[in-house]
C-alpha cells in the first residue's frame, strides 16, 4: 500500500491509540449497526435483523453508510456502531497495510455471520486475457472509498500488478470508457446479474454499437492467491445473454462483523458481548423466517460457511443468559438471607 494511501486512510480512521470506543450517542440498551446506502441490500438486511432482534429484546439502531471503509471508521469512533455489514475483503485490505495501526484494526475484527456472495466483474476489452495483462494499463477502480475501489485495490496489492493509471470514476462512465477504448478494464462488485451489464447486451441490436460489444468480455479470475480470500464463482450466459461461455471469477462475501468484545473484562465490553450473544441466537433461531419474509438474498445465506481469513466472533456464539440460571438462583438466595425472608419452595426440575 503506497504511503499516500496509508496517510489518507490514517486520517480517515484517526487510529492513534486505537481501541473500540465506548458509544456516547445513544442509550445503553441499544446497539448501532452501520450498513450501506439507503437503497442498497446491506441496509435491507440490517432492517430484517433489527426486526427479529427486537422480538428477542435487543434494540438495534440501523444506520446507512458509504460502505465498508466508512463502516469500520465509524465503528472505531465514539459513535454507537458496534456492528457492521461489510465486504469480506476489507480484512485482507487492512491486514496488508504497512501501517501497524491499520493491522491492529484488522486483528480485532471478528466474523459474526457470513451472508451472500457479490461477484467480481472484471469487464475489459479482449486484449486483456488474464489479470496479469492489467500491468501498465488504464483501469477503472471505482470512486475512492467505494466497494469497487476496495476490491480493486485489494486484488492489485494481492497480486502485485501495477496498472499505468487508476481511474476513480463511477460504474456507468466506467463501462462507457471501456466500450469506447478510453480505458482497458473496469472492476465492478455486485450480486449477479447486474443490470448495468445486462443492458450492455442491448448493444447487439444496434449496428453502430455492435462492434463495441464484440470487443469486450469478462476476464477470468482464478488465481490461487485470490482464492485464499475470495470464494470461487462463475459468470455466464444464464447471467448475461450476450455471453457465449462460462467465465471463472471470484466473489466477495457480504458479512456481519464486529470488533472483538470477548477480551476486556469491563462493564461496557461485557454488555456488548451479551448483546452479541442475543443477536447470534436470534438470527439462528429465525433464519427460516428471514428466508421467507426478508430480502431474497437471505435464501443464499449459510451461517456456518467459512470466510477466507476471518476469525469467528466468540460473543455471538455464547449461550444467552436467561433467568433461572445457577447464578441467578444464588443471588436470590443471598437476597433472601440478607433480608431474613422465608425460604422459597424450590421444586426439583424434571429430568
Amino acid at each position: 500500500m503506497n504511503r499516500l494511501l496509508i496517510g489518507s486512510l490514517m486520517l480517515l480512521f484517526n487510529l492513534a491509540g486505537w481501541t473500540p470506543a465506548m458509544a456516547v450517542d445513544t442509550n445503553d440498551q441499544a446497539i448501532g449497526m452501520v450498513t450501506g446506502s439507503k437503497t442498497g441490500t446491506y441496509i435491507q438486511f440490517g432492517n430484517d435483523i433489527a426486526g427479529i432482534a427486537k422480538a428477542a429484546g435487543l434494540n438495534i439502531l440501523v444506520k446507512d453508510s458509504q460502505g465498508s471503509i466508512d463502516n469500520i471508521r465509524r465503528m472505531s469512533s465514539k459513535e454507537n456502531a458496534a456492528l457492521g455489514i461489510v465486504q469480506s475483503d476489507v480484512l485482507g485490505f487492512l491486514n496488508r497495510s504497512e501501517s501497524p495501526e491499520m493491522r491492529q484494526v484488522a486483528g480485532r475484527l471478528r466474523l459474526i455471520f457470513p451472508f451472500y456472495n457479490e461477484e467480481v466483474h472484471l469487464f475489459a476489452n479482449k486484449s486483456i486475457q488474464s489479470f496479469s495483462d492489467l500491468q501498465g494499463k488504464r483501469v477503472v477502480v471505482g470512486e475512492e472509498g467505494s466497494g469497487n475501489w476496495l476490491t480493486a485495490i485489494n486484488l492489485l496489492q494481492l497480486t502485485g500488478i501495477k496498472p499505468a493509471e487508476l481511474l476513480k470514476i463511477a460504474p456507468l462512465p466506467g463501462v462507457t470508457a471501456v466500450l469506447k477504448g478510453e480505458a482497458d478494464a473496469m472492476f465492478y462488485v455486485a450480486g449477479k446479474p447486474v443490470s448495468l451489464f445486462t443492458k450492455v447486451g442491448n448493444l447487439i441490436n444496434k449496428p453502430e454499437f455492435a462492434a463495441m460489444l464484440a470487443n469486450v468480455h469478462f476476464v477470468p479470475l482464478d488465481d490461487p492467491k485470490m482464492l485464499r480470500e475470495y470464494a470461487s464463482a462463475q459468470i455466464g450466459p444464464t447471467d448475461y445473454e450476450w455471453l457465449d461461455s462460462e467465465t471463472p471469477t471470484i466473489a466477495v462475501k457480504a458479512v456481519l462483523m464486529s470488533f472483538d468484545f470477548s477480551g476486556k473484562q469491563s462493564a461496557y465490553f461485557a454488555q456488548r458481548c451479551q448483546q452479541l450473544a442475543t443477536l447470534g441466537h436470534a438470527i439462528r433461531a429465525n433464519l427460516d423466517s428471514l428466508r421467507q419474509t426478508g430480502h431474497p438474498k437471505w435464501k443464499e445465506v449459510n451461517l456456518d460457511e467459512k470466510v477466507g481469513i476471518w476469525s469467528l466472533d466468540h460473543c455471538s456464539r455464547n449461550p444467552v443468559k436467561r433467568g433461572g440460571s445457577k447464578v441467578d438462583l444464588t443471588r436470590e438466595l443471598e437476597k433472601i438471607l440478607l433480608n431474613q425472608q422465608e425460604w422459597p419452595q424450590f421444586t426439583t426440575p424434571a429430568a
